[in-house]
């Protein structure tokens, strides 16, 4: 079996951005199919399997990308290293990873134009900060989840060495997930634009009142908002900070995106969920001494004042993620959410029925 290449990359603060990525594919690789499902379909992706000639078609550069600082990355990250040495593996390394690995040095900005897989551990910050990377070439990425809550990064340390060798040998399921383009432009007609993977919040900045601002979608008027802000939300988003706020969970393949008001004046300012193919146009109104601050899968945008506006759109690209086989949206849901339990249990203890 020839040996892979693999990148490990230092990993900085927990925040991303996204647009619509093409993953390139082997061309030249047959591969045998194994009872695709349903739900295997729908993620546009197929567990696949293959001999050892065909695997060496597959991933042959990989980059690592975690918190090195966190005990709980740094040792799965020196561990996967490790096993990817010892079976022959190439390993290249961002110049600031401070992990003592025998790995080849080259510039953080340079290693997806290297690397046809990104691996990342650690939570979701982690997963949006991958795809930030990742979006401008297309790399999939794999995430070992080390974080808390954690709804992108679905392989479990115990489980990681099996995975990363199954992903290798091609069995897996490619999932491609929505990205946000959001443009902000000023009074002066200067633009800023940034893409999310998760959402674009419009919130109110300083210790001032509320925000009033209008919505239209595909330029025709929505609402006029009161409150501290506004969600603009994917299916991949829908369960992060719109779900805080009383967002609908959006199934990741749904072509969607919601609308969430944070904290709204009125209770009858609810979410709306509308097809993704519709521009978002949102304008700051007049009120004193009033702005809003624009994030970006948390990454600030810009500052929003009366007379700019910004605009949200789906983006020509899209992120890729990779599943280990099995793969399930809801069995997620349920272990996160803790659906099915009693809230009076603990632990793995299931209701009686």
């Amino acid at each position: 079996m020839r040996p892979c290449g693999v990148a490990v990359l230092a990993h900085m603060p927990d925040i991303a951005s996204e647009p619509r990525l093409a993953v390139a594919q082997s061309a030249d690789s047959e591969f045998a199919q194994t009872g695709r499902t349903e739900h295997e379909q729908r993620l546009g992706g197929r567990s696949r399997v293959c001999n050892n000639q065909q695997m060496n078609h597959e991933f042959q550069n990989i980059a690592l990308v975690g918190r090195q600082t966190d005990i709980r990355v740094a040792e799965p990250m020196r561990t996967l290293a490790a096993h990817l040495i010892k079976a022959g593996v190439k390993v290249f390394a961002a110049e600031a990873l401070a992990l003592a690995l025998p790995v080849v040095r080259i510039a953080e900005d340079e290693l997806c134009n290297n690397a046809d897989l990104i691996v990342a551990i650690g939570g979701d910050g982690t997963m949006l900060y991958a795809s930030r990377l990742a979006r401008e070439k297309g790399t999939p990425i794999l995430g070992v989840n080390r974080g808390r809550l954690g709804f992108l990064a679905d392989i479990t340390p115990d489980v990681m060495i099996d995975s990363i060798d199954r992903v290798l040998a091609g069995d897996y399921l490619r999932d491609t997930r929505l990205l946000l383009k959001a443009t902000l432009t000023s009074a002066a007609g200067d633009k800023a634009t940034e893409y999310g993977l998760n959402d674009v919040v419009v919130q109110r900045r300083g210790g001032g009142g509320m925000v009033d601002f209008s919505t239209s979608v595909g330029g025709q008027y929505v609402n006029t908002h009161s409150g501290d802000g506004l969600i603009v939300a994917t299916p991949t988003g829908s369960t992060a900070y719109a779900l805080s706020c009383g967002g609908p969970i959006i199934e990741p393949q749904l072509d969607a995106v919601a609308l969430v008001p944070v904290c709204p004046h009125t209770l009858t300012d609810r979410p709306i969920v509308i097809p993704a193919n519709q521009t978002i146009d949102i304008t700051l109104l007049e009120r004193d001494k009033t702005r809003a601050e624009i994030t970006v899968d948390g990454g600030h945008l810009g500052t929003l004042r009366p007379g700019e506006s910004l605009q949200v759109v789906t983006a020509d690209k899209r992120i890729t993620l990779l599943h280990p086989p099995g793969h399930d949206f809801y069995g997620i849901l349920r272990s996160k959410l803790f659906w099915g339990r009693d809230s009076r249990k603990r632990g793995d203890q299931l209701p009686e029925s």
